[in-house]
C-alpha cells in the first residue's frame, strides 16, 4: 500500500512493501529516486537488517541459533504495517514474527520513519529488543538516485564531493559479495571529490570503512543539480552503480559491512556489530537534500 507525503518543494511516495520510498519528487517535476527499472537495478530504497551485504554461503552462527538469510537480510522483503501517517510523514512498523525467526531467531520491533521538510527528507530507523537475550544487529539504507537528473547531462558530469578531504582504502569486493580486507585499494589521497565514471564499479561497490565525513554530495558540475546526504551515526558508507552502465547512483550509510575475509561466521563478533540489551531502542537517520 502507497502513501504520499509533501513539503512546499517535494513530494514523497513511500510503501509497506519494504517500507520504502518509491519516488522523491520535486515541485518543478523533477524525480530524485531511481525508478526500479529491472533492465538495471529492479530497486529503490531498501532497508538492511538484521546485516549489511551478505555473509558467508548466506549463514552465521549466533548465540541464538543459526541465522540463514540472503545478501542485505529480512528487512526490505517484508510487507509493513502502517503506524501512523499525516500529511509530511509516514511510520511503518514490523516485529518479528515465525517467518523471521526462521532465518533471524530473534524478537524484535522496528519502525521506520520517513518524514519531508522543505527540500528534504529524512528517514530514521528504531530498533526495539522485544526479547529475553541481546539483540545482534547491523542496519544500513540502499537508495539509489537518478544520474544523470537532467537529460543535458551525462553520467560523467556528475561528482561525488565529501564533507572532508579522505584518504580512502576500500576493500575489494568478491564475486561471492564478501569484503576481501587483505587487498585494499587506494582510492582517495587527502582528497574531498571524485568524478563518476561507470568503470568505477565494474568491480562492484565503492565501500568506505575509514570516513571522517559524515556528508556527502553528488552534483552536475554542468547543471548544478544534486543532492546531499546526512547520515551522522553511521560508521561505513557505500557507493554502488550497477555494472551495467545504469544511470543511477546509490549512497549508502551503514552501521556495518558484508563479512569480510578476515572474519569468522559468528555474527556477534562481525563488524560493526551491536548487541542491543533485551527492552532497549536503537535509532538512526539520514537526510537527503535535493537542490
Amino acid at each position: 500500500m502507497e502513501t504520499t507525503i509533501h513539503s512546499d518543494k517535494l513530494t514523497v511516495l513511500c510503501d509497506t512493501r519494504g517500507g520504502e520510498q518509491r519516488a522523491i519528487t520535486s515541485r518543478e517535476g523533477i524525480e530524485y529516486l531511481w525508478g526500479g527499472d529491472a533492465r538495471f537495478w529492479g530497486g529503490r530504497a531498501p532497508t538492511l537488517f538484521p546485516f549489511v551485504g551478505r555473509l558467508r554461503n548466506n549463514r552465521a552462527s549466533s548465540a541464538a541459533g543459526e541465522i540463514s538469510l540472503p545478501r542485505h537480510g529480512l528487512a526490505r522483503q517484508c510487507e509493513w504495517t502502517v503506524e501512523s501517517a499525516d500529511d509530511t510523514s509516514v511510520t511503518y512498523y514490523l516485529a518479528s514474527d515465525e517467518n523471521t525467526r526462521k532465518g533471524y531467531p530473534y524478537d524484535f520491533e522496528m519502525r521506520i520513519r520517513h518524514a519531508v521538510e522543505g527540500s528534504s527528507v529524512t528517514t530514521a530507523y528504531a530498533v526495539r529488543n522485544t526479547g529475553k537475550v541481546p539483540l545482534p544487529f547491523c542496519i544500513g539504507a540502499h537508495p539509489g538516485y537518478r544520474v544523470p537528473l537532467d537529460e543535458r547531462d551525462a553520467f560523467e558530469d556528475y561528482v561525488v564531493e565529501f564533507e572532508y578531504a579522505e584518504t580512502a582504502d576500500c576493500p575489494q569486493v568478491g564475486a561471492d559479495g564478501l569484503l576481501v580486507d587483505s587487498v585494499r585499494n587506494r582510492f582517495l589521497s587527502d582528497e574531498r571529490s571524485f568524478r563518476l565514471n561507470h568503470v568505477l564499479f565494474r568491480g562492484d561497490a565503492l565501500v568506505f570503512d575509514t570516513l571522517k565525513s559524515r556528508s556527502v554530495r553528488v552534483y552536475s558540475q554542468k547543471s548544478g543539480r544534486g543532492l546531499r546526504m546526512d547520515f551522522e551515526g553511521f560508521d561505513y558508507f557505500g557507493i554502488w552503480s550497477s555494472s551495467a552502465d545504469a544511470p543511477l547512483i546509490c549512497l549508502e550509510p551503514w552501521t556495518g559491512t558484508a563479512t569480510g575475509d578476515s572474519e569468522g561466521d559468528v555474527f556477534e563478533q562481525k563488524r560493526g556489530m551491536r548487541l542491543l540489551p533485551p527492552g532497549e531502542e536503537a535509532e538512526y537517520a539520514f537526510t537527503v537534500t535535493v537542490f
